[in-house]
């Protein structure tokens, strides 16, 4: 007869997404899971068969609460024309609150790319698939924006603001006031755009 479980998975893998975000995968032993989740290592091999069964639950978890909710104004059926600069400022803000895992720790996903981890097919997977989700919102936001903008330089800007916004990701753990600049930098470049649409239609942008 198999254990029952008398653990809420959900927190367990909530409790361990902190560790592996603060502090990498590489880096995360089992005793530091052990003593986030208050698991014991036997349980935690039950529930997820390894500390890479608990990694993916965690990076799923890190999808479906944190990156989508965010995204979520760009994803719908009626994306608001002021979606996007929204977006880019309420992640600059978050960036620069002091005491939250994004401010201290960046994204994820973003970390995981750029670590040994990141070269595991799996892994390397699920970034190629969250960069396309955010560049599909990204282009949302833009075409919203600037309707009117011929559909190859909603691309281009699309690809610009993905790219800061990865780039914020990277520098927050370094340099929080950098990374929100460059977030600025992003809402600069749509601001441009959106100027330039209004003074080439011989009228201020709606």
């Amino acid at each position: 007869m198999g254990r029952n479980q008398t653990f809420d998975t959900a927190d367990a893998v909530r409790a361990a997404r902190a560790v592996f975000w603060a502090q990498g995968y590489e880096a995360t032993a089992l005793p530091d899971l052990e003593r986030a989740t208050g698991l014991s290592r036997s349980s935690i091999y039950h529930a997820f068969a390894s500390k890479r069964g608990l990694f993916d639950a965690a990076v799923d978890s890190y999808l479906d609460e944190v990156i989508r909710p965010r995204l979520r104004p760009l994803t719908g059926d009626d994306v608001a024309p002021g979606a996007l600069d929204d977006y880019l400022t309420g992640l600059r803000d978050a960036l620069l609150r002091g005491d939250t895992l994004p401010a201290t720790s960046g994204c994820l996903l973003v970390n995981s790319a750029n670590a040994p981890i990141g070269h595991d097919e799996g892994v390397a997977a699920v970034v190629e698939a969250y960069a396309a989700e955010l560049r599909q919102a990204m282009t949302a936001g833009v075409r919203a924006r600037l309707p009117h903008l011929p559909a190859e330089a909603q691309r281009t800007l699309s690809d610009v603001c993905v790219g800061l916004v990865i780039s914020a990701f990277a520098l927050v753990r370094v340099n929080r006031e950098e990374a929100a600049r460059t977030l600025d930098t992003a809402r600069a470049v749509l601001a441009s755009a959106v100027a330039h649409a209004g003074a080439g239609d011989g009228g201020s942008p709606a």
